[in-house]
């Protein structure tokens, strides 16, 4: 004989309360003494209850996920989409972002849809999902200052909160990392090892945080008197920095600090190093950005500047659900700190 599928009453009766207040609880109304929270949350995990997403969904009018856009700017062709992804899967950045907010979203049963915003099309595809309510909100992960979904999605009055400042003034939520500090810590920190001839391999010039963190690395730089910095454009990729340090090395062979604008073109850098007869950190000290699962592995393991992605994307999540249950109205933002993490590489 089959067990009876657990219902709100016997989770009520377990409890000690009305069917009513386990209802407000398994739907997250706020208006719930915590401590009868707690009661009614242990007692749905004695009871095996399970809701039913359909029908909490007719009450609360909400799809309990969130997109999470991973979004570029102008029209990829068809043949470029691909590369697009590969990009995205292969920086261990989007991982971490991933990490973040799930962590935050599974205990209060959401789920992040991954879709990606490499078009036209596609971002029109974005805005109908949302638009259908198939999804709550919308967290954006930009990548290029002339975006042009976080404009789309003020203009239709979408939940949504984005990873990094928008370059253009739009009133929605976004977290971002103090960017020019830390280009400021990477050239104290070369510095002070007595680097005199430092240079950087800085990520694409079209993206704000690239933007920012060169400007805080040649401005450091310059106050203590090196007027000229060499530049090597990288795109963010492990042969990008290989590629830019290479061309750093044969420009100015006497470098003898880097400073790349994250961590798979530091190791790209000091890859490039040792194929020219160069160690690291004796002859060119090397220091990333973002202190991700490469700055470990890399051997020597990688000097870095700690970007907390983690806590970023939770705090990304909860703003949105912030937005979405009303709590939050109006736009605001939260801007982390960096951290230099020292290691073997400078």
């Amino acid at each position: 004989m089959s067990r009876r599928t657990p219902t709100l009453e016997d989770v009520a009766r377990e409890a000690g309360v009305s069917r009513a207040t386990v209802s407000r609880v398994v739907n997250g109304i706020r208006n719930v003494d915590p401590e009868i929270q707690e009661v009614v949350r242990r007692a749905i995990e004695r009871t095996g209850y399970a809701p039913n997403r359909a029908a909490r969904s007719l009450v609360t009018r909400r799809a309990e996920t969130v997109a999470l856009v991973v979004s570029g700017a102008g029209d990829i062709t068809d043949a470029g989409q691909n590369a697009f992804a590969t990009r995205v899967f292969a920086d261990p950045f989007f991982g971490r972002v991933v990490g973040g907010i799930v962590g935050f979203l599974r205990p209060r049963s959401m789920h992040p849809v991954l879709m990606f915003a490499e078009s036209t099309e596609a971002r029109e595809e974005v805005l109908t999902y949302l638009r259908q309510g198939r999804a709550d909100g919308a967290l954006v992960v930009s990548t290029h200052a002339d975006d042009p979904l976080p404009a789309l999605l003020a203009e239709a009055r979408l939940p949504a909160v984005l990873f990094a400042r928008p370059s253009r003034s739009v009133p929605l939520s976004y977290v971002d990392l103090a960017h020019r500090d830390g280009g400021r810590l990477a050239a104290e920190h070369l510095l002070a090892r007595g680097c005199r001839r430092p240079a950087t391999v800085c990520g694409p010039l079209d993206v704000a945080a690239s933007q920012e963190r060169l400007a805080g690395f040649r401005d450091t730089l310059a106050h203590h008197g090196h007027p000229q910095v060499p530049v090597a454009e990288g795109g963010f990729t492990l042969d990008s920095g290989l590629a830019a340090m290479s061309d750093l090395l044969a420009r100015h062979p006497d470098t003898d600090g880097v400073f790349a604008a994250n961590d798979l073109m530091a190791q790209g850098a000091c890859q490039a190093a040792r194929e020219r007869g160069r160690r690291v950190p004796e002859d060119v000290a090397v220091i990333g950005f973002d202190d991700s699962s490469i700055a470990v592995t890399c051997r020597p393991r990688l000097t870095t500047i700690r970007q907390p992605v983690e806590e970023m994307a939770t705090e990304m999540a909860r703003l949105l659900d912030e937005h979405i249950h009303g709590v939050r109205t109006e736009a605001t933002s939260v801007v982390f700190d960096p951290e230099l993490v020292v290691r073997d590489s400078a």
